[in-house]
């Protein structure tokens, strides 16, 4: 009985005592002491919030404003020569023929990059008509008559018949300084069995034994892995009267 007394008392002492203590006050995990030598009057920490928002200021409004002007100015030309480019090439489409239309999309180029629409004129004759060994007409005809029947309406020059002949009268040129009206040779049977007319793009017109006189790319693997070179024919140079 007096060992419980003794024993209540002890914890209303120390309750007592517990709730009469201060709680300390923390700015950071250390109590801040009150020691008049640390305390910072409201007037120095203006002054100092004034001086760091006037050193950014200074640094970064001059440099700021340049970059705005530059970017508005680039933006203006660009969208400018967007226009441009947009207004001549709406013109050129309104003026093109559905001849040099249809062959832009089968060259995938532009429709004022058409080189020669006069030997399109003469390729157009023929495209789409069958493939026939031998044959010369517009009931079929062979890659190397469709050449030679090109080269005499379009440019008036008269080729042997055969492909390997009309290799042994060409200029073999590199394939880098290939242009427009070059003859292209592959050997798709043995030797010198096929041949066609360069264009442009890494485009080319043949009679195809597949689709008939068509046009074909440069690169595709059926072709680039047979390709043999480039002839070059001497044209005749026309006189403007």
């Amino acid at each position: 009985m007096f060992r419980t007394v003794i024993f209540g008392l002890l914890v209303m002492v120390t309750l007592f005592s517990c709730s009469s203590m201060r709680p300390l006050n923390f700015t950071s995990d250390k109590p801040v002491a009150s020691s008049p030598s640390v305390t910072r009057s409201p007037v120095q920490n203006n002054k100092k919030e004034v001086k760091f928002l006037n050193n950014i200021s200074v640094e970064t409004e001059p440099s700021s404003g340049k970059k705005t002007v530059a970017s508005e100015s680039a933006a203006y030309k660009e969208s400018a020569l967007d226009v441009n480019t947009y207004s001549n090439r709406s013109s050129s489409l309104e003026k093109a023929s559905n001849l040099q239309l249809k062959y832009a999309i089968l060259l995938n180029t532009e429709v004022e990059q058409l080189q020669d629409n006069s030997l399109l004129e003469h390729i157009d004759e023929w495209y789409g008509t069958r493939y026939r060994y031998g044959g010369t007409t517009k009931s079929g005809i062979d890659c190397s008559a469709f050449v030679q029947a090109i080269y005499l309406s379009a440019f008036a020059v008269a080729l042997p018949r055969t492909a390997r002949d009309q290799y042994r009268n060409s200029r073999i040129v590199s394939a880098t300084e290939m242009k427009t009206g070059d003859l292209v040779f592959f050997n798709t049977t043995g030797g010198i069995s096929h041949v066609g007319i360069y264009l442009q793009n890494n485009k080319f017109v043949h009679a195809s034994t597949s689709y008939g006189v068509t046009i074909s790319d440069m690169f595709d693997p059926y072709y680039l892995r047979r390709f043999i070179g480039v002839g070059r024919i001497e044209k005749p140079e026309v006189k403007i009267k």
